[in-house]
């Protein structure tokens, strides 16, 4: 990157990040995204999906800024020495999964995730599930609130909160997580290869509706949700140095 990059800001509608989005364009510039050489998100994690997903077509790396509630991908918001500090950054290449979702009518929704893809229960009866891998039935019948699929870089999120495994940056695995079992009780989830495909049923639709998401994007009414890693869209991720994402989730582990 060059010693002083073009930046193109973009913010969240958080009032604090709003004022960041003001300060930071009148003291580096804003350049439009054709002239870019890096996205500066100001927000929280939300933002910094959001942001990612936009960037799939053209590539731009993203550096985020915390500036709204939760900020595990961001780096701390300091006005001084953007350019600096973006040069400097540790890049982090992440692959999103594509989630391929049927609902009841036979319509289709194809959306992506960086964090995770997520089944759960609409009504107050329990999900029920059926799991392919790879064409192999793997679990003939999950009953659960729901269950999801993680990428390494999402594995601190909703899938630590499910009691799912952290999973390192490099380790090109994904993690499927029951979300509150009920049978089979033991069923703790599995690790999968980082090309597995893997394909859910629901089982007794018409009583048990079940929505589908991918990070913050929800299908409602799925009868069947197919997953897969998307190597066509890596995405860039720059974190301030000796602070990068494979740092941060190897520090979650041993948080008490």
């Amino acid at each position: 990157m060059s010693a002083d990059p073009r930046i193109h800001f973009t913010a969240s509608m958080k009032p604090e990040a709003r004022l960041a989005l003001e300060a930071m364009s009148r003291r580096y510039g804003q350049a439009g995204l054709d002239k870019a050489d890096v996205v500066v998100a100001l927000g929280g994690d939300g933002l910094m999906l959001d942001t990612l997903r936009e960037r799939s077509a053209d590539r731009l790396p993203v550096y985020g800024m915390h500036r709204g509630t939760v900020g595990f991908l961001m780096n701390e918001y300091d006005e001084d020495r953007l350019p600096e500090r973006v040069n400097a950054a540790t890049k982090v290449v992440i692959h999103p999964l594509e989630m391929t979702a049927t609902r009841v009518d036979g319509t289709k929704s194809v959306l992506t995730a960086i964090n995770e893809i997520s089944l759960l229960r609409q009504t107050s009866q329990t999900a029920r599930l059926r799991i392919i891998v790879d064409g192999r039935e793997r679990l003939a019948e999950l009953s659960a609130d729901g269950v999801l699929v993680s990428t390494p870089a999402g594995s601190t999120a909703y899938n630590l909160s499910a009691h799912g495994p952290i999973l390192p940056i490099g380790a090109n695995l994904l993690a499927l997580t029951p979300i509150s079992p009920f049978r089979p009780r033991r069923w703790r989830g599995a690790l999968l290869r980082h090309d597995a495909r893997v394909e859910i049923e629901v089982q007794e639709d018409e009583r048990r509706a079940v929505s589908a998401s991918a990070d913050t994007q929800e299908v409602r009414d799925v009868v069947h949700v197919a997953i897969r890693e998307d190597r066509a869209k890596p995405m860039t991720m720059l974190f301030d140095e000796g602070h990068g994402l494979d740092e941060r989730i190897l520090r979650e582990q041993f948080s008490l």
